[in-house]
């Protein structure tokens, strides 16, 4: 069955009227592709603006995350140090009750060995006597001195002065500070 030249010339129109009336459906009037104009060159307004702003844009938005970044390097950094201090204060108090029982240990021993409480009394006595005999030989002083004043003539020699007697027969104890050449 082959078709007739003059029919397949009137299909091809058919179809060529039917794209036509589609093209002009589809086509635009003269305000609808002012609008579209509009429209299309709103739209490149808009991306060339962006495409100028986009440095300062992206700038600060990498400043943000920069601070972001040192915000949370700082917080991370704060807690590991706040993680090895916890663990050197737990070695530190460790060591610190293992060094006091070794003092305890060590004074208990010094004690056991050095003779404990016998030799401690008598170093309490020793200090107590030598603390004593500095006392007494203070107050001598001052009793020797006073002695030295109600008789001068029993101990002047002794203190390092000279009698001199007077003419009218009455004496005095001397006692040179610079004593002159002899």
């Amino acid at each position: 069955m082959s078709k007739d030249p003059f029919q397949i010339l009137a299909d091809e129109l058919t179809l060529i009227r039917k794209d036509m009336d589609q093209l002009q459906r589809t086509s635009l009037d003269k305000d609808e592709a002012k609008k579209l104009n509009q429209i299309v060159t709103a739209a490149v307004m808009k991306m060339a603006k962006a495409t100028e702003d986009a440095p300062g844009e992206i700038q600060e938005a990498l400043e943000a995350d920069r601070d972001q970044m040192a915000r949370s390097a700082t917080q991370a950094a704060t807690r590991a140090a706040e993680s090895a201090m916890a663990g050197i204060r737990h070695d530190l108090d460790n060591e610190r009750a293992k060094f006091s029982q070794a003092a305890g240990e060590a004074r208990r021993e010094a004690w056991r060995w050095f003779g404990g409480f016998w030799v401690w009394l008598a170093s309490m006595l020793a200090t107590g006597a030598v603390i004593g005999a500095l006392a007494m030989a203070w107050i001598a002083g001052r009793g020797d001195a006073r002695e030295f004043g109600q008789f001068p003539s029993i101990y002047c020699g002794t203190a390092g002065g000279q009698v001199v007697e007077q003419d009218n027969g009455s004496s005095y104890c001397a006692i040179w500070i610079n004593r002159p050449d002899q």
